[in-house]
């Protein structure tokens, strides 16, 4: 017999590692033109799970089950609409979670099911934005709150996306093609932002109970990795794309203790640090140094890259960092990049420049990461002795964070500073 609370947490986790999966599996099964039907039965299919599952016992494969189920409940669909046969004929009798079901492509053609995905929904006759949210929303399921927070837009905003999306989708009958040979490149920078969001929401989750996704990251590699392995999608940003993900991804085994707590980047352990991925990393750097223009990956990567070549958090190139964050906000007003270099202002102990760079950043646009805005400006606030303001950061930024391990970090630097005052 299921348990409740045990059962949710399962279908929690399996909705997280397989709804991609599943999308695009039944996707190729159905076609792509489905996609809003398709992500409706799996919708259904994970209601299902969780009212039987918790009061039977939980199938041996759960992920076929929930695919069954989905499947059955397209059958149902299209039987009650009366569709032609060959819909029933193009789902495969055996149930599967495995996503390598596609069939031989051509060399000028994607071959693996997700990526293929992702460039369909990057389909040009949406508006750009539409594209990305309609992506993200389908290709991992991610809840509107986490999309907003990615593209630290109001939720609102993100919703009326992807419904804007999928009424352009319902008006346009050749919507949603998947591309092949030079039409890849039309789609490939919107791929390549998708990419970067899902690697940035696998590297900083939003779970309140999981602050590092890493199969997320994992997926985005390698997703990014195929992307690179296409000769009309290996561009200079692709490969800066593929290098900043591997020197993140370094870093992973010294982020969390053994009790999932938080350890700051000036505390890690660098000897965990996966030599063989900051190596690699190097590589597509190097090799995404051709070309004319420059391209904010090849920033974000080479900051990335320091990060990784320094020996201690003290002997970190932070005037070469200054120069790259400021390079970097000539290409993307972001106000993440402007934190960032609040950051490293701190760190190069010019607290008037860092202030008035802090007075830029627009609170407002952080949404559910605006605890990353009290966080820094706590720090900056501490730094230049008042004390009184840190603390008032300090407690926005607890009050702001949904994660536990963020929280107790957080309330650990607000005990310190309330038993610490400075020394005047």
């Amino acid at each position: 017999m299921g348990n409740t609370s045990s059962t949710r947490q399962l279908v929690d986790h399996l909705f997280r590692h397989e709804h991609g999966k599943m999308v695009a599996i039944l996707s190729h099964s159905y076609g792509i033109s489905h996609l809003e039907m398709i992500e409706d039965a799996i919708q259904e299919a994970f209601f299902k799970a969780l009212r039987s599952w918790s009061f039977n016992y939980i199938p041996d494969n759960p992920s076929a089950w929930l695919l069954t189920v989905a499947k059955n409940q397209l059958r149902d669909h299209f039987r009650k609409q009366k569709t032609r046969q060959r819909h029933l004929e193009s789902i495969p009798e055996t149930a599967t979670s495995s996503i390598d079901q596609a069939p031989v492509y051509r060399p000028e053609e994607i071959a693996d099911s997700q990526l293929r995905l992702i460039f369909a929904c990057c389909d040009p006759i949406l508006k750009q934005e539409d594209q990305i949210a309609l992506t993200l929303k389908t290709i991992s399921g991610f809840s509107i709150k986490e999309i907003a927070s990615s593209l630290l837009l109001p939720t609102e905003t993100i919703k009326k996306r992807i419904q804007r999306a999928r009424k352009t989708i319902a008006r346009q009958e050749n919507a949603l093609q998947i591309p092949a040979g030079k039409e890849l490149g039309k789609r490939l920078r919107t791929v390549q932002t998708v990419l970067y969001l899902l690697f940035n929401e696998g590297y900083h989750s939003l779970m309140a109970d999981e602050l590092i996704r890493k199969e997320l990251c994992a997926e985005a590699m390698r997703l990014c990795k195929l992307l690179n392995d296409h000769p009309e999608c290996q561009s200079p940003a692709t490969k800066a794309l593929l290098s900043l993900m591997c020197f993140h991804a370094a870093r992973f085994e010294s982020r969390l203790d053994d009790s999932q707590q938080i350890i700051l980047l000036k505390d890690q352990d660098r000897s965990l640090w996966n030599q063989a991925l900051i190596q690699l990393g190097h590589h597509y750097l190097q090799q995404a140094a051709t070309g004319r223009s420059l391209d904010p990956y090849q920033i974000e990567a080479a900051v990335a890259g320091y990060h990784c070549m320094a020996p201690s958090f003290q002997e970190t190139n932070w005037t070469e960092l200054h120069r790259l964050y400021s390079l970097l906000l000539q290409y993307k007003s972001n106000p993440i990049i402007l934190l960032n270099l609040v950051v490293v202002l701190i760190q190069l102990e010019e607290l008037e420049e860092a202030h008035l760079v802090f007075g830029r950043v627009n609170e407002e646009r952080f949404g559910g990461r605006a605890y990353l805005y009290y966080a820094v400006g706590a720090e900056l606030f501490s730094k230049r002795l008042e004390q009184e303001k840190a603390k008032v950061f300090l407690k926005k930024a607890i009050s702001n964070t949904q994660s536990k391990s963020e929280r107790e970090l957080l309330e650990l630097k607000l005990q310190r500073l309330s038993n610490n005052p400075p020394l005047q």
